[in-house]
């Protein structure tokens, strides 16, 4: 049986959603899942009252704080085309976790708050976006209260970030007052209606010119002229553009009153680009009507309390996968069975029996894969480039509070190392059992102590660690001058790099005065 793969991924759409936290991206996620049609009801951040919480924060401390500490995958089917959704985590300490998740789409929504325009975790997910070559499409959040002139919210993204904006809806009513939108390509208004908590999709209203100017008076005259200045400043909608990186298209609404959100849904199934061949480690583009491959961008265990098994997200970059087929581990050069393949809808899955270039797919008791492990099918052998780590600003020593739950601990760390929670270093100083967290936000501490309470029954204790500037070893010889200094010390990490930490810059300054031949190198952009 033969299996259009090419026809296949031009169905795909798949997309992250980046945004500064609080900026209603969880909210957002699950408007679009229910105007899909996916759910039936979303849910609201918190889950307060009736309303039930979201779809994508399903962990304890997600649905405790209100925010995303972790990426979540949502995928579903609106007409004949199949959305890869993934969601990613807001808060600037799981930049990592987003960063994996970048790696694994082909577009993505950046959502901004209308009070606050551009903030600065957008701004460095955007850097990322634009160093990937990521279209982006921007959709301007929370209208339904006070906020930003539009105009000027389109200036900041041509000014700070040199991305044009092209709307294509426009609000009708200032922020606070939100009246409906235009629809700038046939030049009539939405009205939407609301529904009880925004909890099911609103109703729309489509009038012409004359309907929308007798409902909503001087708002909507105002709402031409003022898109008709930005259309004027070389904002006319071009879809090169746009996946080019050179301008984005602008839409405006309110994901928690599910306004707008259609629009945003209907404009991604039409402009979001489709999958195309992903470059090996030799830069060279594998096609997408190649033999099954694809890379694991994220690992994840606790996702049902039950049985807490290890789920592997991996997106497929060629071929067709059909669930019980046996593809090999690039990094181990061993077979792997996929007997137990899900498709992932939040916490909530089901079997998936076959994926196509685009789809992200769930791999059940996956402890033999780590994050960027490439599974490829027959030969020659296909592996695609790794996930760099970021460089850790904090560092704790991590001990069990009871020694007898020493083994139950060790599995632990194993596991949040595996899944990339955060990054466990060793030394021969300090022992084996003896291991150091190592994070860029103090809050990955926090998920860590969080899950091996919960999941592994450990409590523990951490032991903060006076460093805060690390750098690459690129000389093991130079281990023992750092170490003998007292000034630094020297861990291992689990992919074998040597990181140098010092308690600040005039520390290490001062080491390499005494000894200019230190053989040390900066972390560059985040990334090691």
């Amino acid at each position: 049986m033969t299996h259009d793969i090419a026809g296949e991924a031009r169905r795909r759409r798949t997309f992250a959603v980046i945004s500064h936290p609080d900026a209603g991206k969880s909210t957002l996620t699950e408007a679009l899942a229910l105007h899909a049609k996916a759910i039936t009801n979303a849910g609201a951040v918190h889950g307060k009252g009736d309303r039930r919480g979201v779809t994508s924060d399903w962990l304890e401390m997600e649905r405790e704080r209100g925010i995303s500490i972790t990426s979540a995958a949502l995928q579903f089917t609106i007409g004949d085309t199949v959305i890869n959704l993934l969601d990613t985590p807001g808060h600037a300490d799981f930049s990592e976790d987003t960063y994996r998740v970048l790696s694994a789409v082909d577009s993505a929504v950046m959502l901004l708050d209308a009070a606050k325009g551009l903030e600065p975790q957008t701004l460095k997910l955007f850097d990322v976006c634009r160093y990937r070559g990521i279209p982006v499409l921007t959709f301007i959040n929370k209208w339904d209260r006070p906020g930003l002139d539009p105009i000027e919210l389109c200036e900041e993204l041509t000014q700070r970030i040199n991305l044009t904006p092209m709307p294509l809806t426009w609000p009708v009513g200032i922020a606070g007052d939100f009246k409906g939108v235009v629809d700038l390509s046939a030049g009539t208004m939405i009205k939407y209606q609301r529904t009880a908590g925004g909890a099911t999709a609103a109703g729309e209203q489509h009038l012409d010119a004359a309907e929308a100017e007798a409902d909503a008076g001087q708002a909507w005259q105002d709402a031409l002229d003022e898109s008709e200045l930005v259309v004027a400043e070389d904002g006319e909608f071009d879809v090169d553009r746009y996946l080019d990186g050179s301008a984005t298209p602008v839409l405006f609404g309110a994901a928690v009153l599910n306004f707008g959100v259609k629009q945003l849904l209907d404009q991604l199934v039409e402009l979001a680009p489709r999958p195309e061949p992903r470059p090996d480690v030799n830069d060279q583009p594998r096609p997408l009507d190649a033999p099954f491959s694809a890379f694991v961008f994220k690992v994840q265990t606790g996702m049902d309390p039950a049985h807490r098994d290890q789920v592997a997200f991996a997106r497929v970059c060629s071929g067709r996968f059909e669930r019980g087929m046996t593809v090999t581990n690039a990094t181990t050069g061993r077979p792997f069975a996929t007997k137990y393949v899900q498709q992932v809808f939040g916490q909530q899955r089901s079997t998936m029996d076959e994926a196509y270039p685009g789809d992200v797919i769930g791999l059940v008791n996956a402890t033999a894969l780590r994050v960027g492990d490439t599974l490829y099918e027959g030969k020659p052998k296909v592996k695609f480039p790794g996930l760099p780590s970021f460089a850790p600003a904090h560092f704790a020593v991590a001990r069990p509070r009871d020694l007898g739950r020493a083994k139950q601990f060790r599995k632990g760390v194993d596991q949040l190392e595996s899944e990339g929670v955060v990054q466990v270093l060793r030394s021969d100083r300090r022992g084996e059992g003896v291991p150091i967290f190592a994070a860029v936000g103090p809050m990955q501490f926090e998920v860590a102590s969080h899950r091996l309470d919960v999941e592994f029954g450990v409590g523990v204790e951490l032991e903060r660690l006076p460093y805060r500037t690390v750098r690459l070893l690129t000389n093991r010889e130079h281990r023992k001058t750092i170490e003998a200094s007292r000034r630094g010390e020297v861990l291992t990490r689990s992919d074998g790099a040597d990181l140098a930490l010092f308690a600040d810059e005039i520390a290490l300054g001062t080491l390499q005065r005494q000894h200019p031949d230190l053989a040390v190198e900066h972390l560059v952009a985040g990334t090691d």
